[in-house]
């Protein structure tokens, strides 16, 4: 029975030319890097499943993660074991063939710490090389652990844990070097990326990416010119942002690292940087000599950046066929709804066009490499509806690019935001520091209607051109949280759904070829590997994150799992267990109209990242609304005496005192007690523009 087409295997040698796919190609069934090769491609050369036979499709073996949280690791597979992250930054390895446990290791993460992590407590995954795995810790811990056994080898800190610094994303290791970068910027935070010995955990390098004065002294020569692109009374105190919380991918013949960076640390461009600048190196593409950290090109997609509009979604390395040359290029669909074709020698931006609809800017110039922004789109000082939303025509979910088809899959959104700025805003560190008036935003999402007639698809799945720039075909989804992307040799694209399914697409035409119902939320990228002659498709199922703890309301709980499938699988799935009854335990309190928008404003500077805007949570975590009386009775020991520290509610002694935490109770209840709305402002202000929105806004 053949496994691997060795015709695929040639084809993807000669488009990517990186070392590391020699190593894939030793072992061709294995899934050794986080996105299959350095390119990060991932397209599968694996064949066995096909367009022909993926409907005989069953499930292989199903594994419990042991967590309620949101689950978006990429699982390696190294020798027939597997190693995936759920959340808290626990690793597990599986016999890749039957998921039967082998080790697990749990680096206890304080709870506590959650509090800092602005999109749930996920990890995107590990890395792997000569017998080790590496995993950054949620808390700022890099650490080695041993591939056979799961024990420490060695385990440094790589950020200050008393600031909101966070690790959610996997890192790479390049030349003898683990990379990693952090988050952390919504609550305000420096970025930086770092390099350490992957035999010793010795620190190598670091680049920061954004200047911490005016003028210095700057830790190394970059920061110089970045420095020159912020004013002199820019927010310092915030950190300015620019983490580089996810992406990366390298190319061994360049010898170039290439990383992706983040928002601002405060959107508000009036706010953060006064009177404008490019605020390098927000929103950028870095590449890096990986062996130095000294930066060798970079390529910001937004100068100025004011919109979340982050630079660290994924990006993928191809060698193409552009104006009748062959190119070596590196592709971007970031969140600004824009999709990037640069040199990757250069940096030379060679195209860009919106994949999603785009009113922020009316084009990219390629003459300058600058996007043209329309005026009406800012809103420093005041309001605004931009598209994409704040949550990007695609965010950290991965794409993937298929030789064959000469495709990139990309899970989209379309989706519009109302922006608007808070004119008594003041920065707090371990705050979410927008600028925005979340306020404003709130009692919107508490009440006003929109027309269920104007909606369109919101996500889908989208094929992209990247040579004409266009279309080939879309998959709508229902669902507002997309899952990452996997393509096949087989023709096949594989993704799954917050509706609970996985599915496979024809990689040609978009045709839903089979569904895998799992039943929990999928956010995570599945992978296809072989074990014993055998092509498997897995994936973890469990949602969360940004969009999963605010745009869903789960009727089940969310028991995460890593489910594995293949030809003729007849496993039993893992039951799914419906959401226990939810009652409103207390009536409102009687108290003033005051008493109730001081509680909503400071739920909103607060509690909402965690548990959702207007005190709607997705079930994901708490639903304040349905808490019950006992933790009404004991609400200050819960949210200043941190009694719940240890489950991940932390204390908040530090920015509360008693009297604002029974304000946000006050406005709780009044929240429990409201009827629910069937959708509110942002959702009519993105209508009243003509934006696309998903039915799955819609509470009915």
């Amino acid at each position: 029975m053949r496994v691997v087409d060795s015709f695929w295997l040639l084809i993807i040698a000669v488009s990517v030319g990186f070392g590391a796919v020699r190593a894939a190609a030793a072992a061709p069934g294995d899934w050794p890097l986080h996105g299959l090769d350095a390119g990060e491609q991932r397209h599968s050369p694996l064949t066995q499943i096909d367009r022909t036979n993926v409907a005989t499709l069953g499930p292989a073996w199903s594994y419990r993660a042991g967590s309620r949280r949101g689950l978006e690791a990429t699982p390696l597979v190294v020798d027939g074991v597997m190693y995936a992250t759920g959340s808290w930054s626990v690793v597990f390895a599986l016999d890749a063939a039957t998921g039967r446990e082998l080790w697990r290791f749990d680096p206890e993460v304080p709870k506590a710490k959650g509090r800092h992590a602005c999109c749930d407590v996920v990890n995107r995954g590990v890395a792997y090389q000569d017998g080790r795995i590496f995993v950054g810790a949620l808390d700022g811990r890099l650490i080695a652990l041993d591939a056979k056994a799961g024990t420490p080898l060695w385990t440094v800190r790589t950020t200050d844990f008393e600031k909101a610094y966070t690790i959610t994303g996997a890192p790479r290791v390049v030349k003898g070097k683990v990379i990693i970068g952090n988050g952390g910027a919504d609550l305000g935070v420096r970025g930086y990326v770092s390099a350490y010995d992957a035999e010793t955990g010795e620190q190598a390098w670091r680049f920061y990416t954004v200047p911490a004065s005016k003028d210095g002294p700057h830790e190394h020569d970059e920061l110089v010119r970045a420095a020159a692109t912020w004013p002199a009374d820019s927010h310092w105190a915030s950190g300015l942002g620019g983490t580089a919380w996810d992406s990366m991918a390298y190319d061994a013949e360049l010898d170039l690292l290439y990383v992706g960076t983040g928002n601002s640390a405060i959107y508000d461009r009036e706010v953060r940087s006064p009177g404008g600048g490019d605020n390098l190196f927000v929103a950028s593409i870095l590449a890096l000599r990986p062996d130095t950290g000294r930066l060798v090109w970079h390529y910001q997609t937004v100068p100025g950046e004011q919109w979340d509009y982050t630079a660290t979604q994924h990006m993928i390395l191809a060698d193409l066929e552009l104006d009748g040359r062959p190119r070596k290029v590196l592709m971007q669909a970031p969140k600004n709804g824009f999709f990037y074709v640069l040199d990757r020698g250069t940096g030379e931006l060679l195209s860009a066009e919106n994949y999603v609809h785009v009113s922020w800017a009316s084009h990219v110039d390629l003459a300058t490499g600058r996007p043209v922004e329309r005026p009406e789109a800012s809103w420093s000082g005041g309001s605004a509806r931009v598209a994409p939303a704040v949550v990007g025509g695609h965010n950290w979910n991965p794409m993937s690019f298929h030789p064959g088809t000469g495709l990139v899959y990309i899970p989209a959104i379309s989706q519009a935001y109302a922006y608007e700025s808070d004119q008594d805003y003041r920065f707090v560190p371990g705050r979410f520091n927008s600028g925005e008036d979340i306020v404003a935003a709130t009692e919107g999402l508490e009440g006003l209607e929109a027309a269920k007639n104007l909606l369109c698809d919101g996500t889908h799945l989208l094929a992209w051109d990247p040579i004409h720039q266009k279309k080939a075909w879309k998959a709508p989804l229902d669902t507002a949280v997309p899952g990452g992307v996997v393509s096949t040799a087989g023709g096949l694209v594989f993704q799954g759904s917050g509706t609970g399914e996985l599915v496979a697409y024809d990689a040609e035409t978009g045709a839903r070829l089979w569904t895998g119902d799992i039943g929990i939320g999928i956010i995570a990228p599945p992978i296809s590997y072989a074990v014993d002659g055998e092509q498997y498709v897995a994936v973890l199922a469990g949602t969360g994150g940004s969009l999963g703890n605010h745009f869903v309301d789960l009727d089940y709980v969310n028991d995460g799992r890593l489910v594995a499938f293949k030809l003729g699988g007849e496993s039993t799935l893992l039951p799914v267990e419906p959401r226990p009854e939810r009652v409103v335990a207390l009536p409102a309190l009687d108290v003033p109209e005051e008493r109730v928008a001081q509680g909503r404003k400071l739920y909103g500077q607060n509690c909402f990242w965690c548990h959702g805007m207007a005190a709607a949570g997705s079930g994901v975590l708490p639903d304040l609304r349905y808490s019950s009386k006992a933790v009404h009775e004991r609400w200050n020991d819960i949210v200043l005496g941190g009694i719940r520290a240890g489950q991940g509610m932390a204390s908040f002694a530090d920015v509360l005192d008693a009297d604002e935490a029974q304000a946000i109770r006050a406005y709780v209840l009044y929240r429990a007690n409201q009827p629910t709305p069937v959708a509110g402002r942002l959702i009519q202000w993105a209508v009243d523009r003509g934006a696309c929105v998903p039915s799955s806004w819609l509470t009915e």
